[in-house]
C-alpha cells in the first residue's frame, strides 16, 4: 500500500513541475499570460495536495497498524 502512495506523491510532484514550467514559458508571451497564471494556480493547488497525500498515507498506515494490533490481541485471547 505504501508503494501506491509513493507513486501518487511522485506523480503529483511531476505534474507540479510540468504546470510551473509550462506556466513560466507561457508567461513570456503577452497573449498567453492568462493561461500561464491558471497553470500556476493549478500547480499551487497540487502543492497543497502534497501534505494531503502524506496525511492520507499516515492515516491509512495508522488504521492498518490498529487493525493488526486488534487481530493480535484477539488471537492471544483465544489461545
Amino acid at each position: 500500500m505504501k508503494k501506491r502512495y509513493k507513486t501518487l506523491y511522485t506523480l503529483n510532484d511531476f505534474m507540479i513541475g510540468l504546470w510551473f514550467l509550462a506556466g513560466s514559458i507561457l508567461f513570456l508571451f503577452e497573449s498567453a499570460k492568462t493561461v500561464g497564471v491558471w497553470l500556476f494556480i493549478v500547480g499551487s493547488l497540487q502543492l497543497v495536495m502534497r501534505p494531503a497525500i502524506a496525511l492520507a498515507n499516515d492515516l491509512h498506515v495508522k488504521r492498518e497498524n490498529e487493525r493488526q494490533d486488534s487481530l493480535r490481541r484477539a488471537k492471544r485471547l483465544s489461545e
